[in-house]
């Protein structure tokens, strides 16, 4: 259960007991030692909970805690005595191998990173955690960690594993680089590879080929000390690498397979297909209340919380039902995860009101509309309604269309944004809104838990503040659809049905199926100057700072519709890059 009132008290018994533990280091490699070792079993064999895992790791510290001072005091009585001359620059309280006399207590070392660009980690602090749990040394370091800054850890730790994380595209361009320098510099680690982005096909096509020591993607925590503690045994390291090997040769066999027996359009085919909506007969876009920016910089956070999904939180925690009790609040009645999930709920309920009462997190947002039209896939901006159509757009977003032939039983169109604005030749005013928001306050919350070795409450504070984004992003979209652009002023739906979409309008975003480009990021906070009016930025790979953010486009054509834009042509390709003045090489990253 993790319960860690008395674990200071029953350390220091059990230091106490020195007839049994001599030393304060014999109460670690005993008895605390032996239960995370149940811990760490007991998930493994699925008879114990994430939230268990991480809340026990969080008492092991405590403990460990508790008995540094006296092991301090130890050593420094024996350095008296023994004039002893051990390397300072190797000391850590924390660093158990000091105090084995340097002899290694772990089953092995791991690095763990979330890779440069990237400033997701709920997953990789995870893995981090559990793999501590099994005994498995620990570096982690952090977010947005360029690649020399990984290997140079690797290699002065002697590290048995290099784990990469990240949860936005470019990150999977950053992996493959990690493997290739890995491969150049003749680094031969085994690779984990992991992240929402991630998958067993990328990892197998993209990145395996480029690195020939062993390459694996993990699923999740309690995949990560199977495959760790495989890859670390002498016995059956050799035997499960070939077998990732076949399996990852038959995975790509598959993967280019599947490219032979794809069709696609050509662009002007696709083109023709596209949607097309009867804009002098049927619908008529709304004007919104205002032009150019709304910008919120405290926004109410109790007003959040009705808003929010729990079912991601959930899922951070691998707290899954199963059906028919997979959502929230039916996980509840779950025979296996149920007690459970209520009992992280209650603990998430508590921690939020207080950090709202306490005013320790801060909602921040921002919100425009703009006159605009549609060229072809792309939609063009202008500053005020008179000049729509004829003078120069204040900003261009650039669509990509669908081009994968679709079975000849499905009559609907290739998609792509722009069919859902009015176009040029409408001669109709069309409007685009966009939209950015966060939860600021999340890291600095971390750092006060971090030194407080409350691993439980960093990644609980950490999925809070992703859910009070989405919240924020859901709220201020049904603000938007009745209050300031009003194109659905009676709206009257139930939570239920906006989780469901059951709205009118969408807001795709940048670097999602619907237009998996992230540079059009660079368009939306030029125009509305977000990082100016909210602090919400981006780093170079274009993921949002604060972590906790989200942001997207509105449309809100009655007949606009989520879509992905799949695998596209070299036409198109070309054509792309002619338009946004890019170079051919840079859209096919």
């Amino acid at each position: 259960q993790g319960i860690e009132k008395y674990v200071t008290a029953d350390t220091e018994e059990a230091r106490l007991n020195q007839e049994k533990y001599p030393r304060p280091l014999n109460v670690i490699e005993g008895p605390l030692m032996n239960g995370m070792k149940i811990v760490g079993d007991l998930f493994g064999a699925g008879k114990m909970f994430l939230p268990q895992v991480i809340k026990s790791a969080r008492v092991m510290k405590k403990a460990v805690g508790h008995l540094i001072p006296y092991m301090e005091k130890e050593r420094e009585e024996r350095r008296a005595t023994r004039g002893s001359t051990e390397e300072e620059a190797r000391y850590s309280p924390f660093n158990l191998c000091y105090w084995f006399n340097f002899q290694d207590p772990y089953n092995g070392t791991i690095v763990l990173a979330t890779v440069k660009g990237d400033v997701h980690d709920i997953g990789k602090n995870i893995v981090g955690v559990v793999l501590g749990c099994n005994n498995f040394r620990v570096i982690d370091l952090g977010v947005m960690t360029p690649c020399d800054k990984i290997l140079k850890a690797a290699v002065e730790n002697k590290a048995d594993i290099i784990g990469l994380s990240g949860l936005i595209t470019p990150s999977l361009d950053e992996m493959i680089f990690v493997a290739k320098e890995m491969e150049r510099l003749a680094i031969k680690i085994p690779l984990l590879i992991g992240g929402a982005t991630t998958s067993k096909t990328h990892t197998a096509v993209k990145i395996a080929p480029r690195y020939s020591a062993p390459v694996i993607h993990v699923l999740d925590a309690s995949k990560s000390v199977v495959v760790c503690s495989q890859l670390l045994d002498k016995s059956v390291k050799d035997d499960f690498f070939e077998e990732i090997l076949e399996e990852y040769e038959e995975i790509r066999q598959e993967h280019y397979e599947s490219l032979k027996e794809r069709r696609y359009l050509s662009l002007q085919q696709a083109r023709r297909k596209g949607f097309h909506n009867d804009w002098l007969s049927g619908y008529k876009p709304v004007k919104p209340k205002f032009i150019g920016t709304k910008v919120f910089e405290d926004y109410d956070l109790q007003r959040l919380v009705e808003y929010i999904d729990w079912k991601p939180f959930f899922d951070v925690w691998q707290l899954r039902g199963k059906y028919p009790n997979r959502g929230f609040p039916k996980v509840f009645n779950d025979k296996s995860v149920g007690e459970e999930a209520k009992r992280v709920y209650n603990d998430a309920q508590n921690l939020l009101q207080k950090l709202i009462d306490q005013k320790k997190l801060q909602a921040r947002g921002v919100v425009g509309f703009w006159p605009a039209q549609s060229v072809q896939d792309d939609i063009h901006l202008y500053a005020v309604e008179e000049v729509v159509g004829s003078s120069q757009p204040v900003a261009t977003f650039y669509g990509l269309r669908q081009q994968a032939e679709k079975d000849s039983a499905c009559t609907d169109p290739y998609y792509c944004l722009s069919d859902f604005i009015a176009p040029l030749d409408s001669g109709i005013c069309d409007y685009l809104g966009l939209f950015a928001v966060a939860c600021f306050g999340v890291d600095e919350l971390c750092n006060e838990f971090r030194k407080q070795d409350d691993e439980y409450s960093i990644i609980m504070v950490k999925a809070l503040g992703d859910r009070l984004a989405e919240a924020f992003a859901e709220e201020l979209h049904e603000r938007v659809r009745r209050e300031f652009w009003a194109y659905c002023s009676t709206e009257q739906l139930e939570l239920s049905d906006l989780r469901r979409i059951k709205y009118e309008g969408i807001r795709p975003a940048p670097g999602y199926p619907s237009q998996p480009d992230h540079t059009e990021k660079l368009t939306m906070w030029k125009l509305a100057n977000i990082e100016e009016t909210t602090g919400i930025g981006l780093t170079e790979s274009l993921a949002m700072v604060p972590a906790s953010a989200v942001s997207g486009l509105y449309f809100s054509n009655p007949k606009s519709k989520y879509f992905a834009v799949g695998k596209i042509c070299k036409d198109q390709v070309e054509d792309y890059a002619l338009r946004k003045n890019l170079s051919v090489a840079e859209v096919e990253k």
